[in-house]
């Protein structure tokens, strides 16, 4: 063969190669495939728009065709990853998008009578929600100093999800006052207001949105450049100022809110949050449920609060930190028993601030300037089950991690909790500490469990930390205390009400002659003889009469239309 046919035949074998390879790379490419990832509002009346996105939509508007169930809609405006379209008269559910020979179905959309206001960014002005709107919180909301937002009774606020976030940041809606600001949200028991989540009916999950966030300038006992959790932004300040006004909450519902922003810790948002703030703010008939992290949490502060309900939270219901000293009555937590956090679930969660910096024989106190963590909590209702009491991770059941103690009491903490009843938690009261934090608090009456009743519990009390198991079971077992524990055998001894732990329908109210109703059993005066108290002679959060629950309250928020 000669050279010159040897490389025409090394030409020719060399571009085949090439496109053999071309045409391998061709085929190895994904096409690109439609989508829809997000509907945004999910609910809106009929003749206004929405957004839909996603991928791979047509640019050009007439070559999309959108159907909200069996039901024609018109594409305003279009982009590849983005459709603009009025909801049609009569639209049904589910969404669907049809473009470049491909259909994709979206979530489920609900036509709501009434309209749907988007709110972002900052409220700079005095601001008046009315009950004749639905009002869609998208990211981080903010109440700015010297403005107050005011809620009319019967008001629905939904939070958004990450993916509503206009700043492209991923962080679910949150209603967040600053400093300065005032949260006016007054409902009645006929008219309560209620923030939930986005989601239709039946799709609503733990962690929807943020949540409420009140940031005051009360004392608290972390240093002034102190930033709020969950990446709010901002300092606290070294304010002083107990007697701090944040506003009015009375009658609301948080559903579906605590939510975590990042996979690092101290990122959550809570159901209701609370930063130093003062007992100038009233804070009065609350239900959280279905919180994704705590339902309450106070970071120092002194402000007071009465009726209030955690309902099926994913952490700890009741979480006191950084020097909080205010003071709570009548309170109920409801724990579904297949859900818990993967930081093991307590129904309180005491402390000063993280282990690490409340060393050993650097207790805080007053002497120092700065506050102990020292509120004072009476009549608390808690139930977590009447069956056999478990600390096994709840992973497999919808949670994601155990359950641990009822009382969870630590780093220096000297919470007050009185005249209360526990029901069905593996541990009682863990006291947890050091010897000159802790355990010294609790001998020298700083810290104070007294007129509780502890039942169904795999351990009732044990010590943690250095103080011993021997140690913390004398403590609770003083007679002065009037504490009494309850085998979970002897459970039905307590004569609690049978829908007690009815998920769906609870009753909490004890029967008319349980122990848990017997004056002479309750703790009086002391703590509990500050004018704050309504006087409550009995353990728990009911009196066996009186149900504080009637009205306001919603125990299936999952499947209630909010868009009527």
């Amino acid at each position: 063969m000669s050279q010159m046919k040897r490389w025409a035949l090394l030409l020719i074998l060399g571009v085949g190669f090439v496109g053999f390879i071309a045409a391998c790379k061709n085929e190895e490419a994904p096409a690109p495939i439609l989508s829809v990832t997000g509907i945004s509002p999910t609910s809106a009346p009929a003749g206004t728009t929405i957004v839909i996105t996603g991928t791979n939509f047509n640019a050009t508007p007439a070559s999309n065709t959108v159907a909200f169930g069996n039901v024609p809609a018109t594409v305003v405006s279009a982009s590849s990853t983005q459709l603009v379209v009025t909801v049609p008269a009569n639209a049904g559910s589910p969404v669907s998008v049809s473009a470049n020979g491909s259909t994709a179905q979206g979530p489920a959309f609900t036509v709501s009578a009434k309209p749907v206001v988007s709110v972002v960014g900052s409220i700079s002005v005095n601001t008046t929600w009315t009950n004749t709107s639905v009002y869609l919180i998208k990211g981080f909301v903010r109440v700015k100093s010297g403005v107050t937002l005011t809620i009319n009774p019967g008001t629905v606020i939904k939070g958004g999800t990450v993916d509503d976030d206009p700043d492209g940041a991923k962080r679910g809606g949150t209603l967040i006052v600053e400093q300065g600001g005032k949260l006016e949200a007054v409902g009645t028991a006929q008219q309560p207001i209620i923030f939930t989540s986005s989601k239709a009916a039946g799709q609503r999950k733990y962690g929807d949105w943020g949540g409420i966030v009140l940031i005051g300038k009360a004392p608290h006992n972390r240093p002034a450049s102190q930033a709020p959790e969950g990446g709010i932004g901002g300092q606290l300040g070294a304010f002083t100022d107990a007697a701090d006004n944040s506003g009015t909450l009375k009658y609301v519902r948080i559903e579906f809110g605590g939510i975590s922003l990042t996979s690092e810790a101290n990122s959550e948002i809570n159901g209701l949050t609370l930063y130093g703030v003062g007992s100038g703010t009233t804070i009065d008939h609350i239900q959280v449920s279905y919180s994704g992290d705590d339902s309450y949490e106070w970071f120092g502060g002194t402000v007071n609060a009465k009726y209030l309900v955690a309902y099926r939270g994913f952490d700890d219901d009741f979480d006191t930190d950084w020097g909080f000293t205010g003071k709570v009555q009548f309170a109920l937590s409801i724990r579904d028993p297949k859900v818990a956090d993967q930081s093991s679930s307590n129904g309180f969660e005491s402390d000063n601030f993280n282990s690490g910096e409340n060393a050993a024989g650097t207790p805080l106190s007053a002497n120092n300037g700065l506050p102990l963590t020292q509120p004072t909590f009476a009549n608390v209702s808690s139930f977590l089950t009447d069956g056999a009491p478990s600390n096994a991770s709840t992973a497999s059941s919808g949670g994601s991690g155990p359950y641990q103690s009822a009382m969870h009491l630590r780093r220096n903490t000297a919470i007050s909790i009185i005249n209360s009843v526990f029901v069905g938690w593996p541990e009682g009261l863990r006291l947890d500490g050091t010897a000159t934090g802790t355990y010294i608090n609790s001998t020298n009456g700083s810290l104070e469990v007294a007129g509780v009743t502890i039942a169904n519990s795999l351990t009732a009390v044990r010590g943690a930390g250095a103080i011993t198991n021997d140690q913390a079971t004398a403590y609770f077992n003083a007679a002065a205390r009037k504490n009494t524990i309850i085998a979970s055998a002897d459970l039905a001894s307590l004569l609690l009400n049978s829908a007690t732990f009815n998920l769906a329908a609870p009753n909490p109210r004890p029967q008319a002659s349980s122990p848990l109703l017997v004056a002479a059993n309750a703790i009086t005066g002391g703590k509990i003889a500050d004018t704050f108290f309504t006087a409550a002679p009995y353990r728990g959060a009911f009196n066996g009469t009186d149900n504080w629950l009637e009205g306001w309250t919603n125990f299936d928020p999952q499947n209630t239309d909010y868009d009527k």
